[in-house]
């Protein structure tokens, strides 16, 4: 089965905040996109909320709960406990667990999992007690995934940009396919199932989807967010699906 689709709607929530308006509004975009045939909403609330507010978050909710129960929702970020009791009060799906600094502008490298252990187990083992799916940002990095299963995680997130920046290198762009591969076999073969985003639009999501099948999901909001400024959401939508396989 080809990877899930989830879209990011951080991008359409900084839009939005450039003004005291509700507009573009973000479940009424989210709402567009399952709609259209993507199988998830993901969002990364920050600390100092200049994309997703935490108002959002019980909206999205209600969305995927009332309108759409197939679809999965995904709350990604920094295992503060500000951050754990947020999603266990909306009871994502998925909670994908990164280690940015709050004053970072996105996600930028994945976990350290030997040198985080002592963060990464006890975090983990609360929130699959609270019934979430884990998964973990990672660097493509065959070597870790040892200690990316040692923390108790159900998942890996594939940190794709890299990857996504060699969009005018095809020589270092198939270097870095050949890396997530090796990366998300070593997962799967320890048990972990593999997710993947950044960077991620629909030129190099095809190449990414030949050499890494086993894909679970994939988390798509900038580039997407882009498209669809110029295509209108439900057709980016389908593009994207369809370079998922879909």
């Amino acid at each position: 089965m080809p990877a899930k689709l989830s879209v990011n709607v951080n991008a359409i929530a900084m839009l939005r905040n450039r003004r005291d308006l509700p507009w573009p509004s973000v479940t009424g975009l989210g709402r567009i996109a399952l709609a259209a045939g993507a199988h998830g909403l993901t969002i990364h609330p920050r600390p100092d909320q200049r994309h997703i507010r935490f108002s959002d978050v019980p909206e999205i909710r209600a969305l995927i709960d009332d309108e759409f129960p197939k679809a999965e929702f995904n709350i990604e970020g920094y295992p503060s406990e500000d951050f754990l009791e947020l999603v266990e009060k909306h009871q994502p799906e998925q909670v994908t667990l990164v280690p940015d600094d709050p004053s970072q502008a996105t996600s930028d490298h994945g976990w350290d999992f030997a040198a985080q252990m002592s963060l990464l187990k006890p975090v983990v083992a609360r929130l699959k007690k609270g019934g979430f799916r884990v998964s973990l940002f990672a660097d493509a990095d065959p070597s870790s995934m040892s200690a990316a299963r040692d923390t108790g995680a159900d998942r890996i997130e594939l940190f794709t940009g890299p990857y996504g920046a060699c969009h005018d290198n095809p020589d270092k762009a198939a270097k870095e396919l050949e890396l997530l591969a090796k990366t998300a076999d070593a997962a799967l073969a320890l048990g972990l199932a593999a997710n993947a985003g950044h960077d991620l639009v629909v030129d190099n999501l095809p190449q990414l989807m030949r050499a890494v099948p086993q894909l679970a999901e994939v988390s798509i909001g900038h580039g997407l967010t882009a498209d669809a400024l110029e295509y209108g959401m439900p057709v980016t939508i389908k593009r994207y699906l369809k370079a998922c396989g879909w």
